[in-house]
């Protein structure tokens, strides 16, 4: 008679091991070893029957495991699928944003230009010089509130610059004021001087900005922020126990909070953009921000205890320059030109003032309402146009399709494009790819008069 153990090897049951799916826990290889210690002590039926008993207990185990996978699985497919909802949210919304920034920024370019221009003929003592200062000083800050919308909206293009930190956080100080609220406190504590960093200001901006929403979000009650600046060095002991992170000179933002803290589980997940400890929430930030960091090479580091708050610390590498040394060349003084410029602009009252301070720069400017006037006057001008003054997204053409069309009828004719909308919609319309130089929106007097002059007198590439 053959054996239990022969008997169950025949029948493809048992080898001396319980087989099982890989998902099962340890537990699993407990009962495969309570297994083969009952066939080496008891032999017979005996063994054989606590055998199988034991199997169907490790494969009930195992599709107890299965099934916990599966549902783990579903979770985070439900967590993936609200993510995508969001993120498609979130396109939609930087689309709208887009939208309302061009219009916006079509009317401060009206606003400010008048504004300028008006401060330009009054005199120093005139009662209403200080009046229409004041409505200037409001358009250039509903200005930078536009270009910082753009900026969270994550429709923005990122450009790399050397910048001093202490800058970006007093330019986005009011703003992150309104968004934390009257109970919480904000404290600056800045280091000077701080070393330069090479960034893109837009993203260094959505970092601070998901930084403190975090740190909102985690007092509930209100509480106290902190944002510190500092110069460190970095060296080879921390950043063997820091992921990421690489050696030398770093400048460090430090956001603080006084809230509920976290454990170290928490923690460790703090960067996975699928886990958020928050009832509600994005579940982003910290990811998006180290995301945007990384960009820049640097890192994050994450500090702390539950109900003792938590310190978000990002380093940044140090660029071995003055701020001075990246600064752009002073633009010409000399900004009145004669030249001839067509000016093609869909919105009459950006055309009108653009036409305005051109005109008393003295340049002689051609008009266009839309692409099929701009082409009946190119063919029709006798002379040399030097510059086409084009807005970017127009019916019918868009400014660098009208550009190209008319470089073969204007081979020597210099593109200046303006746009009203969002950096990425001058990606998408090919501004950047043809290296077409641009004016944000709004326009102003002075905006727009050094850069006509700079194009006019920047020599042009020998590929064109």
């Amino acid at each position: 008679m053959d054996s239990p153990k022969k008997a169950l090897r025949g029948a493809g049951g048992y080898d001396g091991r319980v087989v099982v799916d890989a998902g099962a826990n340890a537990t699993l290889a407990i009962n495969a070893a309570t297994s083969h210690r009952l066939f080496n002590e008891r032999g017979g039926a005996e063994a054989a029957l606590a055998a199988v008993e034991v199997t169907k207990s490790a494969l009930a185990l195992a599709r107890s495991a299965e099934v916990a996978n599966l549902d783990r699985a579903e979770e985070l497919l439900r967590e993936t699928e609200r993510l995508l909802r969001h993120a498609q949210n979130l396109e939609t919304i930087g689309a709208l944003a887009g939208g309302i920034a061009h219009d916006f920024n079509n009317h401060l370019s009206v606003i400010l230009s008048y504004g300028e221009l008006l401060l330009e003929e009054l005199k120093p003592d005139e009662p209403m010089r200080a009046d229409v200062a004041e409505i200037c000083k409001a358009g250039q800050d509903a200005a930078e509130l536009a270009r910082q919308v753009i900026v969270f909206s994550r429709q923005h293009v990122s450009e790399l610059e050397v910048l001093d930190l202490n800058d970006v956080l007093t330019s986005v100080g009011k703003m992150l004021q309104r968004i934390i609220g009257a109970d919480v406190a904000l404290v600056s504590v800045p280091a000077r001087p701080l070393g330069m960093v090479r960034v893109d200001r837009g993203s260094m901006e959505q970092v601070i900005l998901n930084l403190v929403v975090n740190a909102r979000d985690a007092m509930p009650t209100g509480g106290m922020l902190t944002m510190e600046t500092a110069n460190v060095r970095l060296d080879e002991d921390f950043v063997a126990d820091h992921r990421g992170m690489r050696t030398g000179l770093h400048v460090m933002l430090a956001v603080t909070d006084t809230g509920i803290g976290m454990d170290r589980e928490t923690q460790a997940r703090t960067l996975d953009p699928i886990f958020t400890a928050k009832e509600k929430g994005t579940a982003l930030g910290l990811a998006t921000a180290f995301g945007l960091v990384q960009e820049s090479g640097g890192s994050i580091g994450v500090h702390s205890e539950p109900g003792k708050g938590t310190t978000i610390k990002v380093y940044l590498p140090q660029v071995d320059a003055s701020l001075d040394e990246f600064r752009s060349l002073p633009p010409a003084t000399n900004l009145h030109g004669s030249e001839t410029i067509l000016l093609v602009e869909n919105e009459e009252q950006v055309r009108a003032v653009a036409r305005t301070i051109l005109r008393k720069k003295g340049y002689h400017v051609i008009e266009a309402r839309n692409v099929g006037e701009a082409l009946m006057h190119s063919d029709q001008h006798p002379g040399a146009i030097d510059l086409l003054l084009t807005e970017v997204v127009m019916p019918q053409m868009s400014g660098p399709m009208l550009a190209r069309k008319l470089a073969m009828r204007r081979p020597h004719m210099k593109v200046l494009c303006m746009s009203g909308y969002t950096d990425d919609s001058s990606v998408r319309h090919g501004v950047r790819e043809a290296r077409l130089a641009c004016l944000q929106k709004p326009v102003t007097p002075e905006s727009l008069t050094i850069k006509v002059r700079e194009v006019l007198d920047t020599p042009r590439r020998s590929s064109e």
